[in-house]
């Protein structure tokens, strides 16, 4: 059974990003196209990463405009079929809806904080921490308006669960290994602990796809999780 893990193919060509999704597909749920990667190539990318996998495509874009814009954006988008389309929460009621509209067959999932954001970067921004507190305004928000899912640091997993009950998909950016390097990321949790926290998909990308061999750095977290569920089992 494939992981609950959505492999972000953040790579420097179409050709890497089909060879990444083709190698770690037999491990893991998802692939997830991030807005780099969707420019540089648009539609494409996406076929070329489903190709003859089971895995589904996760469309990472963050919309965020006003909600005609996102409307038409998000039915634009839905002709590719992602099992999943993010917003940005933080465009608000109106705007989350007409995403939710606009792609009925496809989970809109609002970003809340993003996890390269601190409790300093929230106050030069003008938003009222602790982060906590304002992702879990954000998710309530969402959800009030129609998101089936919310993109969450692993640190909110619990409180969210909580405030917005089990039929919420919680999507974990912000997952690293022990002893990986933690990037550009701030709010951070290893797979197991975001896992055991109530999440339900985890976005991994640099500990995989630059690690030697990506198939078999996803098979080891995949394997990692497969021991987390048994034992909660």
């Amino acid at each position: 059974m494939a992981a609950p893990i959505a492999v972000a193919i953040d790579a420097p060509d179409i050709d890497t990003a089909a060879r990444w999704a083709s190698e770690v597909a037999p491990h893991v749920s998802t692939v997830k196209v991030g807005l780099e990667l969707y420019l540089r190539y648009g539609p494409e990318v996406v076929g070329t990463l489903r190709g003859g996998n089971k895995t589904s495509v996760f469309l990472d874009l963050k919309l965020h405009d006003i909600p005609a814009t996102v409307a038409g954006a998000a039915r634009s988008l839905a002709r590719f079929k992602p099992s999943i389309l993010t917003v940005h929460a933080a465009g608000g009621r109106e705007m989350i809806s007409a995403a939710v509209e606009a792609a009925p067959q496809t989970t809109i999932a609002a970003v809340t904080i993003l996890t390269s954001l601190d409790d300093a970067a929230l106050a030069d921004i003008g938003i009222s921490g602790p982060s906590g507190d304002a992702a879990r305004r954000l998710a309530v928000l969402a959800v009030e308006s129609g998101a089936r899912a919310l993109v969450c640091s692993p640190h909110e997993v619990a409180s969210l669960r909580a405030e917005v009950g089990p039929d919420v998909t919680l999507i974990t950016p912000g997952v690293r290994p022990l002893g990986a390097d933690h990037g550009d990321q701030a709010r951070v949790a290893t797979p197991e602990a975001a896992y055991e926290a109530g999440a339900d998909l985890l976005v991994i990308g640099r500990p995989i796809t630059r690690a030697p061999d990506p198939g078999a750095a996803a098979a080891s977290i995949a394997a990692a999780l497969r021991r987390v569920q048994a034992a909660s089992a």
